[in-house]
């Protein structure tokens, strides 16, 4: 069965269209867990990364300390560019190895990668098809300040910091278009869902 490539901006409903998914049967690996993993002590990753950014980025109790390390690469593109380049195949290498165990045991499967990297990292060849959930500007900026409580120059910061609309549209093989309520997400996603199973 295929393996969906799901990404999207910030507060576009990726994590609400992958909830949905999982609903209807999907296996879904959601890539910033396995970021997570990625960090984990005994990792290669969390070696590579304490010996990039120093002693100071692991915490007491052995673990990376995320918001240490974040002060370290935020608005510092080399150093944001060092650690994806640790972390960002490490996470792929756990997609890849929870999609080949979901193959072996359930063949017919879908599986769903949600991955809001998926297009700076590089992965559309570890995926069948990619869906792109896009959402206006506007509306992406009001969800997100409603959701986070953060304000309205840090959500349009972050928004100007990741790959606007159109390319995401022009990368995308399914555009699902989350500018309405829940329930048209729901009704686009069923739809791209039937379709996947007509074949």
């Amino acid at each position: 069965m295929r393996v969906i490539g799901l990404t999207g901006g910030i507060a576009s409903g990726k994590s609400t269209a992958a909830k949905h998914l999982t609903q209807l049967g999907a296996h879904v690996i959601d890539a910033d867990k396995l970021g997570h993993r990625a960090y984990e002590p005994g990792t290669a990753a969390h070696a590579a990364v304490g010996a990039a950014f120093g002693a100071e980025v692991v915490g007491a109790d052995g673990r990376i300390d995320r918001k240490v390390l974040g002060a370290k690469v935020f608005g510092k593109p080399d150093a944001l560019k060092r650690l994806t380049d640790i972390v960002w195949p490490e996470i792929r290498r756990l997609a890849e190895a929870e999609i080949a165990d979901v193959r072996r045991r359930e063949p017919s499967r879908v599986i769903v990668l949600e991955a809001a990297v998926l297009f700076e990292a590089r992965w559309e060849d570890a995926v069948d098809e990619i869906w792109v959930v896009v959402v206006a500007r506007e509306t992406a900026i009001a969800r997100a300040m409603g959701r986070d409580g953060a304000d309205r120059a840090a959500i349009e910061r972050r928004i100007d910091s990741q790959l606007g609309n159109d390319e995401r549209r022009a990368r995308a093989d399914v555009v699902i278009d989350n500018s309405g309520d829940e329930a048209a997400l729901v009704r686009q996603l069923d739809e791209q869902w039937a379709r996947l199973h007509e074949r």
